[in-house]
């Protein structure tokens, strides 16, 4: 045999077998992307359920802000409906917003913040946050970690080929928040 031919021969099969490499690497950032979006979605979930509680709760101390809680359940919805992250951290932000304006109402309630049922709903809601935060940062770094393989050279001739999109992150406003820097004036 020529050694063209099997040097061609080779050269194609170690080819071919570097973009089955990429080609797998890239399902499983995508299935890593999935997997943790199901996190967050079970967490997201798991307070939606929890919120007609809370409304339950507030309503027996509150009854004249009904529009408050028509506002809840309508964002609740909204957000039980979102499909894609982007959508649901713009219904998250929507609900969480509305959300301080119901705990803003709970705080003119003493009674209210006393009652053992409200602590719990709220021990759980926070609790379900922070899991949904923890989550969060799971999953855009996982989306952190697909697009910059997506984009990448030669990753990203494999992935144009084989339709690899990439996947949006899942922030919410309330992170900004979280990172302001504390005032202190210690003169």
């Amino acid at each position: 045999m020529d050694v063209k031919i099997i040097a061609g021969v080779i050269g194609t099969m170690v080819f071919l077998l570097y973009v089955v490499y990429i080609y797998n690497k890239l399902v499983r950032l995508r299935y890593a992307v999935r997997n943790c979006w199901s996190d967050i979605d079970v967490h997201l979930k798991k307070r939606y359920e929890l919120l007609p509680n809370l409304i339950e709760a507030v309503k027996g101390y509150a009854t004249h802000e009904q529009e408050t809680f028509m506002k809840v359940t309508e964002l609740r919805s909204a957000c039980m409906s979102a499909e894609t992250p982007a959508e649901k951290a713009k219904a998250e932000n929507m609900l969480m917003q509305t959300l301080k304006s119901l705990f803003a109402l709970a705080e003119a309630y003493p009674a209210l913040k006393a009652d053992i049922h409200y602590k719990e709903i709220m021990s759980n809601m926070k609790e379900i946050d922070d899991n949904i935060e923890h989550s969060r940062r799971f999953y855009n770094a996982a989306v952190r970690d697909y697009n910059i393989a997506t984009a990448v050279f030669p990753t990203n001739i494999v992935a144009s080929s084989f339709s690899f999109k990439t996947e949006e992150f899942f922030s919410l406003e309330n992170e900004a928040e979280e990172r302001k820097p504390v005032k202190a004036n210690f003169t």
